[in-house]
Formats: C-alpha cells, structure tokens, sequence
C-alpha cells in the first residue's frame, strides 16, 4: 500500500477574530484540503482569534509587537516560531502588520494574504466604504501571494458578488467574509496538492500560467456545501 502523503503544514498569522483561520482549520480537520494548521500566531494580546484556535486545538503563540524595540527583533522571533513549527506556508489571516522586505522574501511562493477588494482596486483598508463611496456595481475579495509591496503580489483566485442597492459597510463586510471562508481554504488546497505554486510573478495552476485570477461568483459559492 502507498503511503498517504504528508499534508501540507500551514502557520496561520492573525490580529483580530480570527475568522479566516477558523474556516481554514475547519477545512483541514474536515478533510477538505490536504494541509493541517501547525500554528496560529498573533501580533496583539487582544485578538480573539488566539482563545478561538485554542478551543479548536491548534497550537496558539502571541507575539505582541508594541512590546519590541523595533520590527527587526519583532521578525526575528516570528520567524523562530515559524522555523519551529516547520511552517511549510504562511498564510496572513487578518494579519495587521507589515511585514519587512527581507521577511517577505524568504517566504517568497510561500505566504499568502487575502484581501477584502477586487484588486488591484481599493488597496490598503476601510475598503467596503470605498466601494459604496465610488458607487460601484461589483465588489469581492482576493487572495494573493506576498510580495514587498502592500497588496500588490500576484493574485491567485477572486471570489465576486454584485453590490445591491440596499448595501451597507455592515452587508458588504458579511457577504465578502463569506466568501473569504470559501476561497482561502480552496487555494490551500490547491498548493497543498502540488497543484498551484507562484514562479516569478506567475502564478501556475497545472504548469499552466493564469491569464487571470481564478474567479468564483458569490452565486456559485453559496451554492456549494457551507463551511
């Protein structure tokens, strides 16, 4: 008999509730990707995320940034802990903090961020108020591998809804997040098969270059099975 394949090991980055990386760690304890979360760590003492990955039952640390001197030693002990937890991918869930030139590529292929835009519109934050402020029809969420650049490195999947007339900052932030809890974990998967991976600024899905971002509709998504 072959022997099962060893899952992927994934160090999840969080600041706040920590919603992501739960609809993550449920995909992998489920079955649904073939990765496992080998670490959640965050970057503020008050992020809920950390009580909520404890009671899931994955490894928890807390790095608090304010308490040092400066990024550099802040990098250092978080890149420890992601050498010592053999993290395979970093994935930023809702992680607040920009990360150096040097960090980001030593993970170069190897860290991912989701972000709440259809990018490369409306980088940077309060991005649901600007979509409303600009009157735009579509709206969404991207994720993307890390590069230097904040919210610039290649974007591997889309998912897309229509903003409705009657939508707030409040709906669209819970119709985005719905989508977030989808699609992360599917682009895990993909990288945890082998299946996906970033050369240079390409990203390669079967050894084929993407023209363009995987694109997933809100209506396709909620169809499927709920996370």
């Amino acid at each position: 008999m072959t022997p099962a394949p060893d899952k992927l090991r994934v160090a999840i980055l969080i600041s706040g509730h920590g919603s992501n990386m739960a609809a993550i760690a449920r995909a992998c304890a489920q079955g649904r990707i073939a990765a496992r979360v080998v670490a959640v760590i965050a970057d503020r003492a008050s992020a809920g995320g950390i009580a909520l990955a404890q009671s899931l039952g994955l490894q928890t640390q807390t790095f608090v940034a304010t308490q040092f001197q400066h990024r550099t030693a802040f990098e250092s002990a978080l890149g420890a802990a992601l050498r010592g937890c053999d993290a395979e991918l970093v994935v930023l869930a809702g992680f607040m903090r920009i990360l150096s030139e040097s960090f980001v590529a030593h993970y170069a292929g190897r860290m991912l961020n989701i972000h709440p835009s259809l990018l490369p519109k409306h980088k940077g934050l309060q991005t649901h108020r600007r979509v409303l402020e600009a009157g735009e029809r579509e709206h969404g969420v991207s994720v993307h591998f890390v590069t230097a650049e904040l919210d610039a490195g290649p974007v591997i999947c889309q998912g897309r809804l229509a903003v409705l007339a009657g939508d707030t900052e409040h709906s669209l932030t819970a119709r985005v997040q719905l989508l977030e809890h989808r699609i992360y974990p599917q682009v895990i998967g993909l990288i945890a098969t082998g299946r996906l991976k970033l050369h240079g600024r390409a990203v390669l899905l079967d050894g084929q270059a993407l023209a363009a971002p995987i694109l997933e509709d809100e209506e396709d998504v909620n169809a499927r099975a709920p996370v």
